[in-house]
């Protein structure tokens, strides 16, 4: 089987802080965009491996957010397969601010776990509300 990792970085902007989406009211990294790089790191993680059609639906969060991260500081989020079962794929994710490009403070750690679906078919069993 093949290593599923991924590392991914990203630079805080006033559009990522808790403030500006939602989730506090102060000028730092908000969780739910922390969270939202750490799922497009499995997603790149698990992208190469999948087959034409297929995708993957996150199903599991466990994160834990450890430190702030101000605007303009660059953050470095990785991905690793902890564990897969079929089409269950458990990812370890974690997020570091890089500083001169060096990894330095842990700013999340955490679990994410993705199921492989066929997209048509998963979009045919949802039905708008009438």
């Amino acid at each position: 089987m093949t290593t599923l990792t991924a590392a991914l970085t990203f630079t805080v902007t006033d559009d990522d802080t808790a403030l500006a989406v939602g989730s506090g009211s102060l000028p730092v990294l908000g969780t739910p965009r922390l969270l939202a790089w750490l799922e497009a790191a499995t997603c790149a993680a698990l992208e190469p491996s999948l087959e034409t059609g297929s995708t993957s639906v996150g199903t599991r969060v466990a994160l834990e957010h450890l430190a702030a991260s101000p605007v303009g500081q660059e953050v470095e989020v990785s991905a690793s397969a902890s564990y897969v079962d079929g089409r269950l794929h458990r990812f370890t994710v974690a997020a570091r601010h890089l500083d001169a490009g060096a990894p330095g403070k842990v700013v999340a750690t955490g679990e994410i776990t993705r199921v492989v679906v066929d997209a048509d078919r998963f979009l045919s069993r949802i039905s708008p509300e009438s």
